[in-house]
């Protein structure tokens, strides 16, 4: 089935008006492993990938991704209210579940997410011959409206789904573009060339961008001057590829060679990947304090992505909750209105570590170190009396276990070194010459120190109050800002935060 389906959206038609093509969606996919063998009896395997459907469910059905701000709610081919733990129990012992995302460039136009859904899985049923038990959410909380969509890896006799990954990878998308099509009609090429338009000043990784990354792996520059020399996207869409090469100038990612020819950096993609990634973070924010009439008292340059990890303690009011990035994952992301005056946006891969917070609790949130570094334990063990260490030395100390056991003692060493050139730019150490350096006493405690001041391995989250503030100026019990008023030294407050 999958064989006989075009990778290409379809193509384009033509007719007397023009050239038309087939509408674009959108279509991620993650196949979840629950258990490594049906029926298996690892507790604790099976107990952690419980948790986490049932994690992503909530997160999934959380408030606010409705048209109009309110829970989302599952929904099935036959219940427009389907029961998502009622589902999460059936498949307990599956071996894997399917995730998708589906979502139609032209979604915002369709009249019906929920009936475009289960025609689509209708048609996917048809494919695989199978009846599928499958629940879905549709998400209105971003620019782009969106369907997840969680099928059950199992047929309809209760044996395992497998589906094939080509069919995975384009054919489910095939068919979802072909009903978009059915409702909105085929997409023009004005249609198109003025969506391409849009994407010319886009601060992510765009269409432009890849034809412009492809054309340069194929032909080793980006000849964008008139010419019968260039390849077909290139001459389909030279003016706007050639507008899209100079704003990645602007970026230092493109630069021209001569007159037309382009060379585009190597970090391009990366680059803009990264910058997607932190718009997408900064319209979280966004979102977030509009949710709490706050748009206009805070501004863009309040706002504050951290990732994962973070300098310096966090103090503030939970805004915001949900899944981070694309949703496919488990990571997740919390918005904290901070007493420092800023708005902070942080990521985690580890959802448990906020599996307890929730929106209007008082957290903080500060860099943790898990332990001591082995490699500045090892730099403590191998240095000789008067604090010098030689890496000569440990190479020999080390050199016949490792070579017995097929390592190479040489790169272990290497990294040594590598841990003690960043100490000693902080400050820790010093560098005599190659083969000495003079290590403190401490160097296990200075190197905690200097990984905590870097990030660490990563924010832990503190309660420091359940109550909202609302709650906490009228509750007749101890609280976080009463223990703010009596404290010796009172956590400090930003200008917009007071």
């Amino acid at each position: 089935m999958a064989a006989s389906l075009p990778r290409d959206g379809g193509g384009w038609r033509r007719d007397s008006a023009g050239r038309f093509r087939l509408r674009r969606v959108v279509v991620k996919a993650r196949v979840v492993k629950l258990n490594p063998q049906r029926g298996s009896r690892v507790p604790k395997m099976r107990g952690a990938a419980s948790k986490a459907v049932d994690a992503h469910l909530r997160y999934l059905e959380r408030d606010g991704v409705t048209r109009d701000g309110e829970k989302g709610r599952a929904y099935s081919a036959l219940e427009d209210n389907a029961d998502g733990r009622a589902f999460v129990e059936r498949g307990r012992d599956d071996r894997h579940q399917f995730r998708f995302i589906v979502a139609p460039e032209d979604a915002s136009d369709m009249a019906d997410l929920r009936g475009f859904t289960r025609d689509l899985m209708r048609r996917v049923e048809r494919d695989l011959d199978t009846g599928l038990d499958w629940i879905a959410v549709d998400h209105h909380n971003t620019g782009h409206p969106h369907t997840h969509i969680i099928v059950r890896g199992v047929l309809d006799d209760g044996r395992i789904l497998n589906i094939a990954g080509d069919y995975i990878a384009h054919g489910v998308r095939h068919r979802a573009s072909e009903l978009v099509t059915l409702e909105l009609g085929h997409q023009s090429e004005i249609e198109l060339q003025t969506k391409l338009a849009n994407d010319v000043a886009a601060e992510r990784l765009t269409r432009l961008d890849k034809m412009l990354l492809a054309e340069q792996r194929e032909q080793g520059a980006v000849d964008l001057r008139p010419g019968e020399g260039a390849s077909y996207l290139v001459r389909e869409n030279r003016a706007l590829l050639l507008s899209r090469a100079r704003r990645l100038e602007r970026y230092g990612l493109a630069a021209e060679l001569e007159t037309g020819r382009w060379s585009i950096s190597d970090r391009t993609e990366q680059t803009l990947k990264e910058l997607g990634v932190r718009n997408e973070a900064i319209e979280t924010i966004r979102r977030a304090l509009a949710g709490h009439g706050l748009a206009d008292e805070r501004g863009v340059g309040q706002y504050a992505c951290h990732g994962e990890t973070g300098k310096e303690p966090i103090v503030g009011r939970v805004l915001a909750k949900g899944l981070a990035g694309d949703e496919m994952s488990e990571r997740v992301y919390l918005v904290v209105d901070g007493v420092d005056g800023r708005v902070h946006h942080m990521e985690f891969a580890d959802p448990k570590r906020i599996e307890e917070v929730g929106r209007g609790m008082i957290v903080e949130a500060a860099p943790a170190v898990s332990g001591p570094r082995p490699a500045d334990r090892n730099i403590s063990i191998v240095t000789e009396d008067g604090g010098v260490y030689r890496p000569s030395a440990h190479l020999e100390r080390i050199r016949d276990s490792f070579e017995r056991q097929g390592k190479d003692p040489e790169a272990f060493v290497r990294f040594h070194v590598r841990r003690l050139e960043a100490l000693r730019r902080a400050g820790h150490v010093e560098r005599v010459d190659a083969d000495h350096w003079r290590v403190p006493t401490d160097i296990v405690e200075r190197g905690r120190a200097y990984d905590l001041a870097q990030g660490g391995d990563g924010l832990r989250v503190r309660t420091l109050s359940t109550f909202d503030l609302e709650r906490q100026i009228a509750s007749d019990g101890a609280t976080w800002l009463d223990r703010e008023l009596v404290a010796d030294k009172r956590t400090s407050l930003g200008d917009s935060a007071k």
